[in-house]
């Protein structure tokens, strides 16, 4: 009797195991996360509110203020309205309401009327268009400076690139249809003080991406899928269009979809670390900047210092430039789904904390869920 109802149970314990992996499987259940967080850290600070409750914060940009870092800013879109300036207490500096912005992006060093200026690019859902201004660095606002009208795919995500080699400036836009346009941005011929642009390149992935960003030194784009997982491309307009992918969703990747805002902490040599919001798990995953970009962590940004924690990420940012005593080796920004019960915002993360948490945390390889093993099965069931 003792040996059949051993039997029963091992019986029952198997058809429970595999009912869990058919319910992730076919029932539309969620699936287990790739990997736990292998870190926490607590936001440093945080922004003001959005002017609009509903999902309006999207993606930020970090501004370096070369004569006064501790005065540097971060400038966050608004899908609802416009773009935001804030300051790195998270006090807002300028609200410009000019459109359905989803994301931003900064590149100093632009000549434009003689002078070296900061750019920022946002893309306009609103009316299919990159609207490009230049930061006052006296009182830190932002001036719109575009030629004319500048009309691309219709916008999803975008980023900015300057090429080592020859020295241009270029805005690289996705789209919901899996579209891509690289533009080259230059001063308008007959219009000084004026940024005009041209698209030099264009091509397509399977399905949508949004996260972009570009590596200046390297030469790399990398993009991120949100269903797929990120991919690695040559960011030259001259470059192949067809990419690497670096991590994906699924089994033997780390992320859990979608897969969105992308960053680079840029050390020098090429290191440093490319960074990913792993939107579905409410996780960031870290990878090497050089080489293939191995995985190294998978970390959390939980509540402290008086602030919620961060959920459901869409856009980030992330520098390596020494900001004052509050963010001595540079900070993180991300977009935070639900900030209590107050319009959506940006937490700002000291990387000073993210570094000693690297430091201690030991990399570990990816363990995902198989539908043979029947531990696994009976873990996640």
């Amino acid at each position: 009797m003792l040996k059949t109802r051993k039997i029963y149970l091992a019986v029952l314990i198997i058809l429970a195991a595999i009912s869990g992996w058919m319910g992730y499987k076919w029932m539309g259940a969620p699936a287990p996360k790739p990997d736990d967080p292998e870190f926490y850290v607590s936001p440093t600070d945080e922004t003001e509110p959005m002017p609009y409750h509903g999902d309006s914060a999207d993606d930020p940009a970090i501004w370096y203020n070369a004569l006064n870092p501790a005065l540097s800013t971060i400038i966050g879109t608004d899908k609802l309205g416009g773009l935001a300036v804030y300051d790195l207490s998270g006090d807002q500096i300028q609200y410009l309401p000019d459109g359905q912005f989803n994301n931003v992006d900064v590149r100093s060093g632009f000549i434009l009327a003689g002078e070296s200026v900061s750019l920022v690019t946002a893309g306009n859902r609103a009316d299919s268009s990159v609207y490009v201004y230049k930061i006052n660095p006296v009182t830190r606002a932002l001036e719109n400076v575009a030629a004319r009208k500048i009309k691309t795919v219709a916008p999803y995500g975008s980023c900015m690139y300057r090429s080592a080699v020859t020295g241009r400036l270029y805005f690289i836009v996705t789209s919901k249809s899996g579209a891509v346009e690289q533009w080259e941005l230059f001063e308008s011929p007959s219009r000084r003080g004026k940024v005009d642009a041209q698209m030099v390149r264009t091509f397509k992935m399977q399905s949508t991406p949004e996260g972009c960003v570009a590596d200046d030194d390297l030469g790399h784009l990398y993009l991120a899928e949100q269903q797929k997982g990120i991919w690695k491309y040559g960011a030259e307009p001259g470059a192949s269009n067809s990419g690497v992918l670096i991590d994906s969703i699924g089994s033997g990747g780390h992320l859990t979809p979608q897969v969105e805002g992308l960053g680079l902490y840029r050390l020098s040599d090429g290191r440093g670390y490319l960074v990913a919001s792993s939107q579905g798990s409410n996780e960031f995953v870290l990878y090497r900047r050089e080489g293939n970009n191995a995985y190294v962590h998978t970390f959390e940004v939980k509540s402290g210092n008086g602030i919620d924690e961060v959920t459901h990420t869409d856009g980030l940012a992330v520098s390596s430039r020494s900001m004052g005593d509050k963010f001595p080796e540079g900070l993180l920004v991300v977009q935070d789904h639900v900030n209590d019960q107050y319009p959506q915002n940006f937490k700002l993360v000291s990387w000073q904390v993210i570094s000693k948490q690297i430091n201690n945390a030991k990399s570990k390889p990816a363990t995902k869920p198989q539908k043979g093993n029947l531990g696994t099965l009976l873990k996640h069931g």
